[in-house]
């Protein structure tokens, strides 16, 4: 108490406010200090320290989607489709699985790959399920590849203000046979096209697609490729994707879709 008394007897106002004296070699110089409550030593920032509770509290978000990556791609041929997709969940900087597929069959002759987040990604298959059998019991058939890529873009646009993160590629054939690839935004804008890819490896295989499948600034003969020789480009395609993207990896997943059905296969990238 005694110790108490002194310190409290040697301090002096300075500035207006309280300090205490402290003498070295190097000269004098005095601290502020408070030894009572809040009216003898007033707030002030340059003797505060802040820890984002109350004065300036830290920003805190949420949001209701995470991007889990992988990645898909499409290829239409002359009497098929084919459509792939590596199996790796992640989240930021962790895997979570090596074992997810991002392909699911909705017809004998159409197949949607999707990428982006997970739980959006197993909600629109349900809706999308829901809606083909109720498709299924009132016209007894199943629906056409164009159909299905018109009932998938309505669904995504019914949910344009708060959008399923679901990156969509749907492929099959149509009824005359022929391959039909549709590419999708994440608002049910869609368009067919000859070759298409989504989620984080996209921008390693658009490039590459553009001039091994559409030969796109290229002066040779652009000859019909067989499915045999599309899938072994898709190999090539996902090995190198899985080199610079970390979130592409562990296992490849192909279909091949036919008139006749859907023929799958895999193939195994780095687990790294």
């Amino acid at each position: 108490m005694a110790s108490y008394l002194n310190a409290r007897s040697s301090i002096q106002a300075k500035n207006g406010q309280t300090a205490l004296p402290i003498h070295s070699s190097e000269g004098d110089a005095t601290i502020p200090v408070s030894f009572n409550n809040a009216e003898e030593h007033p707030y002030n920032e340059t003797n505060h320290i802040d820890h984002g509770v109350t004065q300036a509290p830290y920003e805190r978000a949420f949001s209701p989607y995470d991007f889990n990556g992988g990645t898909t791609l499409a290829i239409s041929g002359e009497d098929y489709a084919v459509v792939a997709a590596d199996t790796r969940l992640s989240s930021g900087y962790e895997i979570l699985s090596r074992n997810v597929t991002k392909l699911h069959a909705l017809t004998p002759r159409c197949v949607l790959g999707s990428a982006g987040c997970k739980t959006d990604i197993d909600q629109l298959r349900s809706v999308l399920d829901i809606n083909m059998k109720v498709y299924h019991h009132n016209h007894r058939k199943e629906m056409s590849t164009p159909s299905v890529a018109q009932m998938l873009g309505n669904t995504l646009y019914y949910k344009r203000f708060f959008p399923y993160y679901s990156f969509n590629v749907l492929a099959g054939v149509d009824s005359e046979g022929k391959g039909a690839v549709y590419s999708y935004d994440a608002i049910g804008s869609f368009e067919r096209t000859p070759v298409t890819a989504t989620g984080s490896g996209q921008s390693f295989l658009i490039p590459l697609m553009d001039n091994v499948i559409t030969h796109k600034n290229r002066n040779d003969e652009n000859r019909p490729l067989p499915a045999e020789e599309v899938v072994e480009i898709v190999k090539d395609a996902f090995v190198t994707a899985g080199e610079r993207d970390i979130y592409t990896g562990d296992q490849l997943e192909i279909m091949v879709i036919r008139s006749s059905g859907i023929t799958k296969t895999t193939f195994q990238l780095k687990a790294d």
